[in-house]
């Protein structure tokens, strides 16, 4: 039935398809960058953490900080507002590291709007190619008086290809959202244990860098 049908003009002439394929594109995009800067970031925070703790119970803040400023995990940035106060203890550390945790957040889940955005649009996209190729078929069908499967086929074919491309883009869209998500979460909750950690032993010992 659809040996002479050309799938490629259907592809190609079809504007929502055209749409759907720049979403792609968008999505791929997002989902590499993303990707490329949480594996920059991941850092060994637990190394880190141990080795903070270690200086500053032992009398060397400084070497602490030192160790959180050439960390790449957002806790070395976070931790910093707590190592650089003279007071840990104090309201405005306090401020300072919710601020921190607050800029490394936005750092983190930029361009996750995106992802949640094509997730969301794509297969409605999908929906209204589905219902532009319904009424080319419909037209075709009119124009042609005959109701032939070579009449129709463009257009029930560009119906279906519409629809399943916004699925098969939503739903990868949909995982890595969820999972950068994840992982923001968990580098930020993990930034702020680490930062109090260390405010704790500050204080313990009473010292500050």
């Amino acid at each position: 039935m659809f040996t002479e049908f050309n799938w490629l003009d259907s592809i190609t002439d079809s504007p929502i398809f055209l749409v759907l394929v720049a979403c792609s594109v968008v999505t791929l995009g997002v989902v590499m960058e993303r990707a490329i800067y949480y594996h920059k970031r991941r850092g060994a925070f637990d190394r880190i953490l141990d080795f903070s703790l270690k200086k500053i119970r032992s009398g060397q803040p400084q070497e602490a900080l030192s160790a959180c400023e050439n960390a790449a995990h957002p806790m070395g940035i976070v931790s910093l507002q707590v190592l650089e106060g003279e007071q840990p203890d104090s309201e405005p550390v306090e401020e300072r590291l919710q601020i921190s945790l607050s800029e490394q957040k936005m750092l983190l889940e930029r361009n996750l709007g995106v992802l949640g955005t094509m997730a969301a649009i794509a297969p409605l996209i999908g929906l209204l190619g589905t219902i532009w190729g319904i009424m080319r078929a419909f037209q075709d069908m009119a124009q042609t008086g005959s109701a032939a499967p070579s009449v129709v086929a463009a257009g029930v074919a560009e119906a279906l290809l519409t629809t399943a491309a916004g699925i098969v883009i939503a739903v990868p869209a949909i995982l890595f959202y969820n999972h950068f998500t994840r992982k923001m979460n968990n580098m930020l909750t993990v930034a702020e244990n680490c930062a109090r950690s260390l405010r704790a032993a500050l204080i313990e010992t009473g010292s500050g860098a």
